[in-house]
């Protein structure tokens, strides 16, 4: 009867195997470039997408002021209910005017004729739609920016982990080749605790080196916002960016702000503010408008609506309104003007500040590519050391201590590498940002 039952049960132990192996299989790997990373950052990103309908929105409030131009059309209609009529005194005799009933409706056409204020306010919104374009492509540089680095950082991390795994590895081995000696008698018992004391020290590293690659990871998928179940796999490594840097280096004159999304803004916000000076100073010019209308009235005693006699006409008025006094233009004007003296204070600190920034990165950038040069030279120098090492201690002329000291050594040089390399990359990314630099496929 077991046997019968251990023959049933296998199939379904085989099924669910193969149900779990297929569900692991079936996890999404994605393979990410930089360009690729950063592409599927902006394709859907919330921050660029609530920026996208600013724009729309500021370009929906230029087509009305727009339209402020066009003529406007309403209908009205009017009961007036005569309570108590107006009495006149003609020698000596009372005589009451007017009808109980009034009626009045029709259609009113007005158009400006000439709206200084109107003019004003379509170059202030046409400005406002240019600095909602220009935030737009500041929320862009950010995210670019921010995609950019996180790749650079799980690129390191990865690059770490795979050094001190190596490194462990290494170490690994040298403490059972010890062991093995230790066992036979050739060594003593302190080189083969020197030896597991390297390999247990590394240990420690490895692991914070794969929880920081988990960690970068998941940086990079929330600013890609995919589903964090995603398995990524950045294609490459920062040694493949090392010709880049040399490349950046000699590239790395250009000192322009120009198209500092900062300095833009602040810029646009100028010009605003100087706009708005210019549409309060048009508070003092007079505005001609043109009214049309067509109106039928009907003035009667009873409520026999059958029986009403309407009675059209129309009329077609020019008005020209010329304001004399408002002390609020006076407050408005001086407001503004303080407003545009801080904005200009601003923008020059800003600038300044900015200036500075720009040359620290250019200086990062520029030790960073010569660490990278040192550092590739010291790898060289550092695998030469501890092969030496190696071959001093398989023959008996070396101590375990030379051994690990040249292993930390080769370990360390590696890692300041990457970081080299990192360091670069990032001054870089920021540099860019900072000069204004749109992404480009």
């Amino acid at each position: 009867m077991r046997k019968m039952w251990t023959i049933g049960i296998r199939p379904m132990m085989m099924a669910a195997l193969a149900l779990c192996t297929l569900g692991a299989t079936a996890q999404e790997t994605l393979k990410l470039t930089l360009d690729k990373a950063i592409e599927i950052a902006l394709s859907d990103n919330p921050t660029i997408e609530v920026a996208e309908q600013t724009v729309q929105l500021k370009r929906i409030s230029d087509k009305e002021t727009v339209m402020g131009l066009l003529p406007e059309a309403s209908l009205s209609g009017a009961y007036t209910r005569t309570i108590k009529k107006q009495t006149m005194v003609m020698m000596g005799q009372k005589i009451e005017i007017g009808i109980p009933n009034q009626y009045q409706g029709g259609l009113s056409v007005s158009l400006p004729v000439f709206a200084p204020t109107l003019y004003k306010s379509m170059k202030l919104t046409k400005t406002d739609v240019a600095l909602a374009v220009e935030q737009a492509r500041a929320s862009k540089q950010d995210l670019v920016n921010q995609v950019t680095k996180a790749f650079y950082q799980m690129l390191l991390a990865q690059d770490s982990y795979a050094v001190l795994e190596k490194s462990y590895a290494q170490s690994e081995a040298n403490f059972n080749i010890v062991k093995a000696k230790f066992e036979q008698g050739k060594v003593s018992e302190y080189d083969k605790i020197s030896a597991e004391v390297q390999m247990r020290n590394l240990q420690p590293s490895v692991i914070s080196a794969r929880n920081a690659v988990e960690l970068s990871r998941l940086q990079l998928v929330v600013l890609m916002n995919i589903e964090p179940e995603i398995n990524i796999v950045l294609d490459g490594n920062l040694a493949d960016y090392e010709e880049s840097v040399f490349a950046g280096v000699l590239t790395a004159d250009d000192n322009s702000l120009q198209n500092n999304t900062s300095l833009q803004q602040m810029d646009m916000n100028t010009r605003m503010l100087q706009q708005t000076l210019s549409l309060n100073k048009q508070n003092f010019m007079p505005m001609v408008a043109l009214q049309f209308n067509y109106m039928y009235t009907c003035m009667t005693d009873n409520f026999k609506f059958k029986d009403y006699e309407w009675n059209p006409y129309s009329n077609v008025s020019l008005s020209v309104s010329v304001p004399l006094f408002k002390y609020s233009n006076f407050s408005a004007m001086k407001k503004t003007n303080l407003q545009i003296s801080q904005m200009m204070q601003n923008r020059d600190y800003t600038a300044r500040q900015l200036a500075m920034q720009q040359q620290s990165y250019l200086n990062s950038m520029s030790a960073s590519a010569e660490q990278v040069s040192s550092n590739k030279e010291a790898i060289t120098q550092a695998q030469k050391g501890r092969d030496i090492a190696e071959k001093l201690y398989e023959v008996g002329r070396g101590t375990v201590l030379e051994l690990n000291s040249a292993e930390v050594a080769l370990t360390q040089a590696r890692l300041t590498y990457a970081q080299s390399i990192y360091d670069y990359l990032t001054a870089k990314a920021d540099l860019d940002k900072l000069q204004g630099k749109d992404y480009v496929k």
